[in-house]
């Protein structure tokens, strides 16, 4: 029978600091994730300021594919898990980020719905409403329903927030580059038109997830095709 081969203390320490520098430049996201939710977003902030400008519906809420999006995500969180060789406290600590980005998002949503017909009732109970009255005196004074004043731009704000996080931890350029163009982005839609902060909302998405998501997804297929050469 053929001697097995004993590996020498140096060829022992050799392997394991090749598998280690392995581990530093290996990207276990697939990229699906970050291309979902650059998708689904950039679409629904790109429907709604089409039908703010050109004054159209499409018969039904275009953000409920956002919420319809975290279905897959889960799905896809669960495989990504079973794909991971190796737990890091790195990526624990990036999902309770993301999961407190999430909810920070629902509560945003929940704001922005809730506190206009919240603030209709307040005033109505104080004896008073909200009018909007033109100073040319070319049209009649007429009664507005409260709103949010540019709650978008907050939604842009926070899009960049985890992607930031992300970025530094994982060292990933593009995600840092992203977060970056979200933050410009949220300082020039303080001075813009809610509709047109839908525009710049759905370029941060682009920026933020969809962009360095392509680039992960090229980068760990190529990974994936070299494993099996």
């Amino acid at each position: 029978m053929e001697e097995k081969k004993v590996m020498t203390e140096s060829e022992s320490l050799a392997l394991i600091a090749d598998m280690i520098q392995r581990a530093k430049h290996t990207y276990y996201e697939t990229g699906v994730g970050p291309i979902l939710w650059g998708t689904v977003v950039s679409i629904a902030s790109c429907m709604t300021y089409l039908q703010k400008e050109y004054h159209f519906s499409i018969g039904f809420d275009i953000w409920i594919i956002v919420l319809i999006a975290i279905i897959p995500q889960i799905l896809i969180s669960i495989r990504e898990k079973r794909m991971h060789g190796v737990k890091k406290h790195e990526d624990d600590a990036l999902n309770a980020v993301w999961v407190t980005y999430a909810i920070s998002i629902f509560g945003l949503i929940i704001y922005q719905n809730i506190i206009p017909e919240a603030t209709v009732q307040l005033n109505a109970q104080e004896g008073w409403v909200m009018m909007r009255h033109y100073t040319n005196l070319q049209h009649p004074d007429e009664m507005i329903r409260p709103f949010a004043p540019s709650i978008y731009s907050l939604f842009i704000l926070l899009y960049a927030f985890p992607t930031l996080v992300t970025g530094i931890v994982k060292k990933f350029r593009p995600m840092l580059a992203g977060a970056g163009i979200a933050y410009v982005l949220f300082i020039v839609s303080c001075y813009t038109a809610s509709k047109y902060d839908m525009l710049l909302g759905s370029v941060s998405a682009i920026c933020c997830w969809l962009i360095p998501g392509i680039i992960l997804r090229r980068k760990y297929l190529a990974q994936k095709s070299a494993a099996h050469v």
